[in-house]
């Protein structure tokens, strides 16, 4: 596409957007309203971080279409309601069609539900503890196109991030998984350089008061 780099797609209302949204308008829809922007709250941040857990293996818009019938069958993800399931709650989600049913990842969020109280307790936030994580704006490439965001599968920093959850326990936390976690909470701003919300989500972020 003249001008702009290959990762960019032109919608419907004229605008540049990140390639990987294509035409589902519940997908653009999150990339423009929620991908990369700045979150601080822990519920949502746990949240993210397990949904990223189920996406493993899948793609993002198979969660994302079925994220409400999550929501509704974790509790709303309210890790305090979780740490009290049982055999019996494990029966029902395997059973639950609106949602996936992977019995290692339900057992994944119901232990992480416990590992993110320790954790809180520990660091005070949830959020606190992830945005020691930020890499430095000094390390990012300097032109974001769609070979450079591919090429960011994983980082170091990401894999920092999944190393410190995994010792504390976490599971279904792995290096891509974490990424992508990142991407989305806007620990990183990975819209390109040609996408209309990047300039956006960047005094977003500009403007986000770090937890601490």
């Amino acid at each position: 596409m003249d001008g702009f780099d290959e990762g960019i797609a032109i919608g419907a209302d004229g605008r540049p957007r990140c390639w990987w949204p294509g035409d589902d308008a519940l997908y653009r829809d999150y990339h423009d309203r929620e991908w990369g922007r700045p979150v601080a709250d822990d519920r949502r941040l746990f949240e993210k971080i397990c949904l990223e857990g189920f996406q493993s293996g899948l793609s993002w818009l198979t969660i994302l279409r079925k994220r409400d019938n999550f929501r509704r069958a974790f509790a709303d993800f309210d890790a305090r309601a979780l740490v009290d399931w049982g055999d019996a709650e494990r029966a029902r989600l395997v059973a639950d069609a609106g949602i996936v049913r992977h019995r290692g990842k339900i057992d994944a969020v119901l232990n992480n539900a416990r590992r993110f109280l320790d954790l809180v307790e520990r660091e005070g936030s949830f959020a606190a503890f992830v945005w020691r994580f930020e890499p430095d704006p000094a390390s990012r490439p300097a032109r974001l196109t769609k070979a450079a965001v591919c090429a960011m599968a994983t980082t170091k920093e990401s894999t920092a991030l999944s190393k410190e959850l995994r010792r504390r326990g976490w599971a279904f936390v792995g290096p891509t998984t974490c990424q992508a976690f990142m991407q989305a909470m806007g620990l990183v701003d990975d819209h390109l350089d040609d996408c209309a919300l990047r300039a956006e989500v960047e005094a977003e972020r500009a403007a986000f008061v770090r937890p601490r």
